[in-house]
């Protein structure tokens, strides 16, 4: 459970650093500093900060396929989230070949709760805009945000129990994919067809090398950002490619768990053997058997958990903070209460409130009462319920949406403004709920044993079994 609990660690302190950013853009850009806050975060529309990289077409040998010259408030929405959303296609991956999703009874109930969860609110949002040029935000309402959601949860501590936390994260995860094919289909400006197609070959490339059994995580570095550069040119948005080289980076692994346990403890030996006390200086055959233990080392790691390993701390304290920092900053109208009753900020409230938690509950009791799924061990309706409140935290993916969505730039300030208040409402009231219905740490600490013992068969009383 180790890499599922370091996950969860550090969405929960990344939440923190996420929330302290969100409140310093609200802050700044309300400031006697905000036109500063709009030259460096401001769209491609006014005078803002622009980064330029490549060749440009003016020079001698410049061409457009060799050059992006975009607003500083591009490079980080199509670019560092890039990142973000590979690492999500890196865990829909995991999870799906060996994760919460790999067996259907189990997944069952995070795929019911995730579709409710994105139905719902969406129709919200659609009664409430029905007729109006802001019906394309009807996306917006359907994110989660996995990092502020598990890190509400971490704030009960050990009173929670660690099947909920696995409901929630498979669950946020599948919503996560739904809204990469939203964005993907519905979210998409106009099409480059050669620059798409381009994409598309390298990304079958990363497939072939994958299928040859290629683990250099270079080989994919190189070939991701060249997929990255053609989406972000073809019309699709860049993120998509962030997701499609994910998917292609290799699971596997070149040596199992008991033959790299053979080979260390070989090494291991050579390394004892010629142990020479007093001295710090190894001896040429010791040198061997380190760098062969590195070796192994990689050989018993997938590139796939590499890659998260490498990103998780990255993208929690870095690429969302970041992004919450550009994006969260909305000047606070002074006819703040008519904005209240604009469909917008109605549509999204509603949705991420009301919807999430009817979508989600309702789905969840519905595939377990029709014998679709099953409850986790140790989980009640009400914890259920509790967590369908979290689901309403939109943040980060539904300020993602809302970008491109929203044309208009008071439409876009009243969305970001909906989903700030509509995320402190879920958060709130999901957190007070939860702590009203955990039990206590030991009793939580026995329903751990068995949730452990549940998903693990080797696993007695959340301890391994000796083979």
């Amino acid at each position: 459970m180790r890499p599922i609990q370091g996950f969860m660690q550090n969405a929960a302190a990344g939440g923190i650093v996420l929330l302290v950013c969100a409140v310093l853009a609200l802050v700044w850009a309300n400031s006697p500093l905000a036109d500063a806050y709009l030259y460096l975060f401001g769209s491609e529309k006014g005078e803002s900060l622009t980064l330029s990289l490549g060749i440009a077409p003016a020079t001698l040998g410049g061409s457009e396929a060799l050059y992006i010259s975009k607003p500083l408030i591009l490079w980080i929405n199509d670019g560092l989230m890039a990142l973000f959303f590979f690492l999500i296609g890196l865990e829909i991956k995991r999870e799906v070949l060996a994760g919460e999703l790999k067996s259907p009874k189990k997944a069952a109930l995070a795929l019911s709760a995730a579709v409710g969860g994105m139905v719902a609110p969406a129709a919200f949002y659609v009664a409430v805009n029905w007729g109006e040029p802001t019906l394309g935000g009807w996306g917006v309402p359907m994110a989660t945000d996995i990092a502020f959601a598990l890190g509400v949860l971490a704030l009960l501590g050990s009173r929670a129990p660690l099947a909920l936390k696995i409901f929630l994260t498979a669950l946020a995860i599948v919503d996560d994919l739904g809204a990469v094919m939203v964005i993907a289909l519905f979210y998409t400006a106009e099409l480059n067809l050669n620059a798409l197609m381009l994409g598309f070959g390298f990304f079958a490339v990363m497939l072939v090398m994958n299928r040859l059994g290629v683990m250099r995580t270079a080989v994919y570095v190189v070939l991701g950002l060249a997929l990255w550069v053609c989406f972000l040119k073809s019309g699709v948005h860049a993120t998509i490619g962030g997701v499609l080289a994910a998917l292609a980076i290799p699971a596997t692994r070149r040596l199992d768990a008991p033959g790299f346990l053979k080979k260390a403890e070989y090494y291991l030996k050579e390394i004892r053997e010629d142990a020479q006390p007093g001295t710090q200086l190894m001896t040429a055959d010791q040198r061997d058997a380190v760098h062969a233990l590195e070796t192994i080392s990689k050989a018993a790691d997938a590139p796939l958990t590499r890659f998260e390993h490498a990103l998780h701390g990255w993208i929690a304290f870095f690429v969302m903070p970041v992004f919450a920092l550009a994006n969260a900053g909305v000047a606070i109208p002074s006819d703040f209460g008519a904005l209240l009753a604009s469909p917008v900020m109605l549509g999204i409230v509603l949705g991420l409130v009301v919807g999430k938690q009817i979508g989600v509950f309702g789905f969840a009791y519905a595939a377990v009462k029709l014998g679709i799924a099953s409850l986790p061990s140790g989980v009640t309706w009400k914890q259920v319920y509790g967590v369908s409140l979290l689901t309403g935290i939109g943040f980060t993916m539904s300020i993602f949406i809302a970008n491109l969505a929203f044309v208009d730039a008071a439409d876009l300030d009243a969305a970001k403004l909906a989903i700030l208040i509509a995320s402190t409402i879920s958060g709130v009231a999901g957190y007070l709920l939860l702590r009203s219905s955990s039990g206590t740490p030991a009793d939580t600490a026995a329903q751990d044993r068995d949730t452990l013992d549940e998903y693990y068969p080797d696993t007695k009383d959340g301890v391994p079994v000796a083979a």
